[in-house]
């Protein structure tokens, strides 16, 4: 059981940066893989990025390759997210997901375990 809670959303132009934060309580934050997820249709969320127990490995959406970096500091029991030459099309809730089984990461929002309440940003032109 792990308990999520991202914050650093907010307004800003385009071109601008954005750090989100993820930080988690209960279990020892590295028994999980973890991922930011944002709104897509149908039931499933869009992955955005994963980033595996010990943060050695990450994975990115093709859509934000080159603009959003993925990391996490396990001592703090924080996820981040940093977001660098925002676009409109970013607009989003964004959401950090716990994925508790015992691999690298996955992409599919299915196989997350625990979700945060989501983060708003908004970008705009």
């Amino acid at each position: 059981q792990v308990h999520l809670v991202e914050s650093g959303g907010g307004l800003v132009q385009a071109g601008g940066s954005l750090r989100l934060s993820c930080a988690a309580s209960g279990r020892p934050f590295s028994t999980y893989a973890m991922g930011w997820f944002r709104p897509a249709s149908g039931k499933e969320r869009e992955f955005v990025a994963a980033i595996n127990r010990s943060g050695s490995s990450t994975y990115y959406a093709e859509s934000v390759k080159g603009q959003f970096t993925i990391s996490r500091d396990n001592v703090k029991k924080t996820m981040y997210l940093q977001m660098n030459s925002l676009r409109p099309e970013d607009t989003a809730v964004y959401y950090c997901a716990a994925d508790r089984r015992p691999v690298g990461f996955a992409v599919e929002s299915s196989l997350y375990d625990y979700w945060g309440q989501g983060t708003q940003v908004t970008v705009s032109s």
